[in-house]
């Protein structure tokens, strides 16, 4: 908990864990119908052969041939959660900035690195964007999710990359890339930005929560370092054997027709909950995952009817009244808009 109230190690598998867990999960930004069956498959057969060490070297090579980009400028993390507590420990930086509202991993790891974390609050009146001058010109460590974990706002690459100078490592989380049909704003594949890190997972597309894994780009001197902090071993077989497979062609071709599906998804929500006065829904929305301002008491009495959503107010800039809403087929989606719509009647 930071000294603002912030719970910054609150995540959305909190609120559908223990007693919750019968709840519909609205909470949790994964795939619901995943992953798929020939990835358990993949997964089942790699079994066979725990009893050797993991090699990451084919999967980091796919993962590089996929973006375009050599192999050492690659490397394979336990999600990109581990990516996060790399790049605190082992990056000398002074000032590190982190642009809120975001996911609230990347602040936490500084913070528990030792560092004094400075944050940038985009402003709801703004609509969340992104304005590359509202970051301090000293900061030599500038931390933005694109598309934006938990506002869903794809900001214009050029906005970012207006970021990037000598001096600054300029770390962008693209988790949820992969869900925004044809990635027009993806960073990842680019070695023109100077001090450009990108993170990418594949918890999100392809439902491996449990599996941890995701991988970082960036220059060969910056993997080098991560690398170096990393321990022995750090992905699994199973979890190499998934990288591996989720960049194949037959992978590619199917994250693409789920980004397409899922945006058609999400566009039945927001004009669902857009006859709903007087709830809010940040406009512009791109990722698999709405928020949404809903007058206090709503979080507490959906869950009352068997809906579990995500709090916003444990990501800085946000505060009670916020609430996340995750993407799902529309009888799912329409259920919730019934509950919800008779909530909000009951005032």
């Amino acid at each position: 908990m930071t000294s603002d109230g912030h719970d910054l190690r609150h995540h959305g598998d909190a609120e559908v864990r223990g007693a919750a867990s019968g709840l519909v999960d609205l909470a949790v930004n994964v795939r619901s119908d995943t992953p798929p069956q020939w990835l358990k498959a993949r997964l089942a057969a790699s079994l066979d052969t725990l009893a050797a060490y993991p090699d990451g070297r084919a999967a980091r090579a796919a993962v590089a041939a996929h973006h375009g980009l050599p192999v050492e400028r690659v490397l394979l993390t336990a999600g990109a959660a581990e990516a996060f507590v790399l790049l605190a420990r082992a990056l000398k930086v002074r000032r590190p900035v982190v642009v809120h509202p975001q996911f609230t991993e990347p602040e936490a790891a500084l913070r528990d690195a030792g560092h004094e974390v400075g944050r940038v609050l985009l402003r709801e009146s703004e609509g969340f964007r992104l304005d590359a001058a509202a970051v301090p010109e000293d900061a030599d460590l500038v931390v933005i999710g694109n598309p934006t974990n938990p506002t869903s706002v794809l900001h214009p690459a050029s906005e970012i990359v207006r970021l990037a100078r000598p001096g600054r490592v300029l770390v962008v989380d693209e988790a949820f890339m992969d869900a925004v049909p044809g990635e027009p704003e993806a960073l990842v594949g680019r070695t023109d930005v100077p001090g450009l890190v990108v993170l990418r997972s594949l918890t999100k597309t392809w439902g491996l929560a449990g599996l941890r894994v995701g991988y970082v780009t960036a220059a060969p001197e910056v993997i080098a370092l991560l690398e170096r902090a990393q321990p022995l071993w750090p992905v699994s077989t199973p979890a190499l054997v998934a990288a591996e497979g989720c960049v194949s062609p037959r992978a590619q071709e199917e994250a693409s027709a789920a980004a397409v599906r899922i945006a058609a998804d999400r566009a039945h929500l927001v004009a669902g909950l857009a006859e709903l006065a007087p709830i809010r829904v940040v406009e512009g929305a791109r990722a698999p995952f709405v928020l949404v301002r809903v007058p206090v008491e709503v979080r507490g009495r959906l869950r009352e009817r068997g809906f579990a959503v995500r709090r916003g107010d444990t990501f800085p800039g946000l505060g009670e009244g916020w609430v996340r809403v995750a993407v799902r087929d529309r009888g799912t989606t329409d259920r919730f808009l019934a509950e919800l719509g008779e909530v909000v009647a009951e005032g």
